[in-house]
């Protein structure tokens, strides 16, 4: 159910009735509820009286404030594993980059924003900050149903490709004041994109407060 998800097979306010889900993994509906009970705690189903479980919906105050905390966690973590990284975390990352490269030539929207948060990661796991990275991953997997690179113009994602190429190289020159020049950059020009996302396709949830708005 994570997978189905975070893959944005299950869009934000989709409905998660358990006797479908039980249906379709064939099992009682006990560890269905016992799974949805974890993804309310992992931030991406949310229960309401009478109206069940659902995929969780995000404000776009919400989504602005994650893609924030992001980038603090990230950068945090880029400055320790750009240090520490090895052969083996060069490789990693460069291959990451390749995809994602092939993705922005083929156009691929799904493919690029999957090898997005792939690439990211393969950049910040070598801090040896296991907890960090976990915040870092738990943050990102809350976002992850809105499937923000995939609502993205095609202009956009060679921009910000861009961005990426310019970090894998400061990576694997052990430069870590560019490469956080350039994630700096990077989460700016993300800010920009995100806050540009449409508001009223029930991709987001209504805003309840004025800080919503």
């Amino acid at each position: 159910m994570r997978r189905l998800i975070l893959e944005g097979n299950l869009p934000p306010g989709t409905g998660l009735p358990l006797r479908e889900f039980a249906k379709r993994f064939d099992v009682s509906a006990i560890p269905v509820r016992e799974s949805l009970q974890t993804l309310i705690g992992e931030g991406l189903v949310e229960h309401r009286p009478n109206f069940g479980y659902t995929v969780t919906r995000l404000t776009a105050a919400e989504l602005r404030e994650l893609y924030v905390v992001r980038e603090r966690l990230e950068s945090a973590a880029l400055a320790a594993a750009v240090r520490q990284a090895d052969t083996e975390d060069h490789r990693l990352a460069t291959e990451s980059h390749a995809r994602l490269e092939r993705a922005v030539l083929d156009d691929d929207p799904a493919a690029y924003h999957r090898e997005t948060r792939i690439f990211h990661l393969a950049l910040t796991r070598p801090s040896g900050m296991a907890r960090l990275v976990h915040m870092l991953e738990y943050a990102w997997n809350i976002t992850e149903p809105v499937q923000p690179m995939v609502h993205v113009s095609t202009g956009e994602r060679v921009v910000l490709h861009a961005d990426h190429s310019r970090q894998l190289a400061a990576f694997l020159a052990g430069d870590a004041e560019a490469l956080l020049a350039a994630t700096e950059q990077h989460h700016a020009r993300l800010n920009h994109v995100v806050s540009g996302l449409p508001t009223d396709t029930g991709l987001f949830a209504e805003p309840t407060t004025p800080e919503d708005i």
